[in-house]
């Protein structure tokens, strides 16, 4: 053959292995899965787990890569298979008709066009012996594990866990499984499962040992965790200790892990690894509403203040832009000292100065305080601060009128939401009573508000979530007009009853209106998710306004109702467009929107 005729044949040779190989090959494909006796969902499972099946979405382009996958998914059906109970399968798995175990791999076929998987089950298995030990008090093993019970993988597995984690919840944090028999007596269709728990040593916590590159003072570090140097190990107080660390925001990764080995004494260390986040943190935030206008909210957040993990925040408000009342706004400062009093426990102080231009009132208030928050939980908190206010309001009952308070506000939250700015599921409280103690000629007054919601998960996926709302305040002590307006009550607007005009419902007053003693208000919502970005929402929304300390029958009271549309932004929740209408009432007419982000509740 010429020198010629040689590179023709090489060429000619490349060319039909590339098209061997290529993914054209792949796409003529066909590949099948029988499973005879088996229920849809371990159809399913096995249908997902089989790399070969999915060779196309996993990028499976040439028969050696279609072999291996065949090959491994040997071991992935089984353990499927004995997942649900099944410990005497068959499995063939065929290209183009021939066993992939037969296959040599130094030897593939040039091209596979078929792949056949072919599962039998056997029968399903149940437990003939299920012995695990010794046990600490109270461990709760699988209800399945037991004589005559189905078996499983899962469960064996279940037990071993629930056994360790039994031990450790008692203070072995090295409690181990020693040793395991597992035995399958296939005629009977029984599976046999002894194992040995090894509990090691009781201990007790040691030291903690700061690692990683923080700013953060080791004294504020080591007295916001409260590490419980000397109490018998316990993995809760464990998690507790990198919740307190985290809770700061100063920290974007805590990490609290064990020695290997304890201590002589029997006591056992432990490492915290930290890193953290940006010292300084902007947010910006803007809603709009047909009659309010546009308000624009700014916050400036400085992490690790005085290298004390200390959160200081600056926030700035302006509000009514374009609306129909005049600009007003607020300036707040809060400084958060968490190593000041102990591991659940910090302070803070505030001062703020706000400016409200309402349509039945305007007040300036200047209030300065310090007080004590405290985290009981994740989810949580109550809080109560000693504050000073200084105020001057135009109402209904005149003009320059001065209001000086010392005040308690005491507040708890518990928050059990899936999600903080788009629930599904779960349940928001909040709760405040403030006392007013009146100074320079100002009568002495209480206030309480609680604002509840809970949240239904119809379809279980999001796709249909019922909302509810209440909210109920109440003003105690003097006469309406010798109350703060700032304390009263009025109803109306985004937070209140979309459709009627902003804090339009009060009390009237001669021919002006004042805020009330008593507010109820009720929500709901329905959000129905159309795309997996943009969801419609019905609502209605009902506000009772009282003169006295409580609503009743007698007190005023208007309600609306309308459509809103929701596109999802991540993290930061909804994008949120309201049209709503007034239903009851006669503070409003006309169409109100209302533009914002995050769910109206």
């Amino acid at each position: 053959m010429t020198g010629l005729g040689k590179w023709r044949a090489v060429i000619l040779g490349c060319v039909v292995t590339c098209m061997a190989l290529s993914p054209a090959a792949l796409r003529a494909l066909e590949s099948s899965l029988s499973a005879p006796g088996a229920s849809e969902d371990l159809r399913e499972k096995l249908e997902e787990g089989s790399s070969v099946l999915n060779a196309e979405a996993r990028g499976l382009d040439t028969p050696l890569e279609l072999l291996s996958a065949a090959l491994a998914d040997y071991r992935t059906l089984v353990q499927i298979l004995y997942d649900a109970g099944y410990f005497s399968p068959v499995v063939n798995i065929r290209l183009d008709g021939q066993e992939a175990a037969d296959i040599d791999p130094l030897n593939t076929p040039g091209a596979v066009k078929s792949v056949n998987i072919s599962v039998k089950t056997g029968p399903a298995f149940t437990f003939g012996t299920a012995e695990i030990g010794p046990l600490a008090r109270d461990t709760e093993l699988p209800a399945d594990f037991a004589p005559g019970r189905p078996a499983s993988t899962g469960t064996i597995q279940g037990a071993a866990t629930a056994a360790v984690q039994g031990w450790r919840d008692v203070g072995h944090p090295k409690a181990a499984i020693g040793g395991q028999k597992i035995t399958a007596r296939h005629t009977q269709a029984r599976l046999d499962a002894q194992i040995d728990v090894a509990e090691g040593q009781q201990l007790t916590f040691g030291t903690l040992h700061i690692r990683g590159d923080t700013r953060v003072r080791p004294e504020s570090i080591y007295r916001i965790a409260g590490f419980p140097t000397g109490e018998v190990y316990s993995p809760a107080q464990v998690q507790q200790v990198g919740t307190r660390l985290r809770r700061t925001g100063t920290f974007s990764s805590v990490r609290i892990t064990e020695y290997e080995t304890a201590n002589p004494d029997g006591s056992l260390d432990f490492d915290a690894t930290f890193e953290d986040m940006p010292p300084r943190r902007l947010s910006f935030g803007a809603e709009i509403s047909s009659n309010q206008g546009m308000d624009l909210s700014f916050a400036w957040y400085h992490r690790n203040v005085f290298r004390r993990a200390a959160r200081f925040k600056f926030e700035a408000a302006l509000r009514n832009i374009g609306g129909d009342e005049d600009i007003d706004g607020r300036v707040g400062m809060r400084l958060d000292m968490p190593d000041r009093l102990g591991p659940d426990d910090s302070m803070f102080y505030l001062a703020q100065w706000e400016r409200r231009n309402r349509e039945h009132y305007d007040i300036s208030t200047l209030l300065l305080g310090i007080g004590a928050r405290r985290a009981f939980s994740p989810t949580l908190f109550a809080e109560a601060y000693l504050a000073a206010s200084d105020a001057k309001a135009d109402d209904a009952f005149g003009d320059d009128r001065p209001f000086r308070y010392l005040l308690l506000p005491i507040r708890a939250e518990w928050d059990r939401r899936d999600n903080k700015v788009n629930p599904t599921r779960g349940f928001f409280l909040d709760g405040r009573f403030t006392p007013l103690l009146g100074i320079s000629g100002t009568k002495s007054a209480a206030r309480l508000y609680a604002d509840g919601r809970t949240y239904f998960d119809v379809a279980s996926n999001g796709n249909l979530v019922l909302a509810g709302r209440v909210q109920w305040g109440s003003a105690g002590g003097p006469a309406l007009s010798e109350i703060s307006p700032e304390y009263l009550f009025f109803s109306g607007g985004a937070g209140t009853v979309r459709g009627q005009p902003y804090e339009s419902l009060g009390i009237p007053v001669g021919s002006e209106v004042a805020g009330g003693k008593s507010f109820l208000g009720l929500s709901a919502e329905v959000r129905g998710r159309v795309t997996e970005s943009i969801s419609l929402v019905g609502f209605y929304d009902y506000g009772m306004i009282g003169a006295d300390a409580i609503v009743t029958g007698d007190s005023e009271s208007h309600s609306g109702a309308g459509l809103g549309l929701r596109y999802d932004l991540g993290g930061f929740g909804p994008l949120r467009v309201d049209l709503a209408l007034p239903v009851s009432g006669d503070t409003g007419d006309g169409l109100q929107f209302y533009i914002g982000i995050g769910q109206a509740f």
